[in-house]
């Protein structure tokens, strides 16, 4: 499954790079004034295609394709073709492409590829979160190190929060721990940021969809991390109807959750 995947991924990132380098894009917005360009549908195209040929009776969700999804199962793929799409538009290279395979509402595998910045992050078939080392080649993965997250010092914690979407909530919030360093990320960089010990605590006080998360939770599941809901601490369930996340925090184990 996971050589599929990452195939995808790449495929996928080649095409969004390709538009991303183009003098101009088409830039739309969709029913809820999110933004859509011609790289996500791109994208999603490519990846809705090579799941179903390699896995035609796997469910699959994608962003691009939401509202005709009627989930009855538990096990199925979830894909954001362009996370961050924001960060795509302002060209300011924070987007990656997201795939991950769900079973019984947990993320269980994931890829994260960030084609701007040139990381690509995956779990393996044994669970294990892995970071690739490129260049990548599309039929054959490459030298991969395991990521871990960090032990946090609690009198010092690296802490990563939106860049497109922080707001006083989640200042508010930040400012209950005793912050080190203090950094903003686009997309699901910043589940991969926890994972591989850049920053130990990523709270999200904002909306967001199951393929915004599933495969950045993957990533960090694999690396030791932990996805919670904000108000209960309880972990972060996908099929919910609908598809949106309460708020939660992405975080190392060693961090002591504060309430809100």
């Amino acid at each position: 499954m996971m050589v599929i995947l990452r195939s995808l991924a790449l495929e996928a990132g080649d095409a969004i790079m390709e538009i991303y380098n183009s003098e101009d894009f088409d830039v739309r917005a969709k029913s809820d004034d999110s933004p859509v360009t011609a790289a996500d549908e791109a994208a999603d195209k490519l990846i809705s295609a090579g799941l179903r040929a390699a896995f035609p009776d796997a469910a699959l969700v994608t962003e691009e394709q939401s509202a005709t999804h009627d989930l009855s199962v538990s096990d199925f793929f979830i894909v954001d073709p362009l996370d961050g799409t924001k960060e795509f538009v302002q060209r300011r290279g924070d987007f990656t492409v997201n795939i991950a395979w769900v079973e019984a509402g947990v993320p269980v595998r994931g890829v994260v590829y960030a084609p701007a910045k040139g990381r690509l992050f995956m779990t393996r078939a044994d669970g294990q979160s892995v970071e690739e080392i490129g260049p990548f080649d599309k039929e054959t993965p490459g030298e991969a190190k395991e990521i871990h997250v960090s032990t946090p010092d609690e009198t010092a914690l690296l802490v990563v929060a939106s860049k497109s979407h922080r707001d006083a909530a989640t200042d508010a919030y930040i400012g209950k721990y005793s912050v080190a360093d203090m950094r903003s990320a686009g997309s699901s960089l910043k589940f991969c940021l926890v994972a591989t010990g850049e920053a130990d605590l990523y709270p999200r006080l904002g909306r967001t969809m199951e393929w915004d998360t599933a495969a950045g939770h993957a990533v960090l599941s694999g690396a030791g991390g932990h996805v919670v809901r904000f108000d209960d601490h309880s972990p972060l369930a996908y099929g919910k109807d609908g598809f949106a996340n309460p708020f939660f925090i992405a975080h190392a184990p060693g961090v002591t959750l504060l309430p809100g």
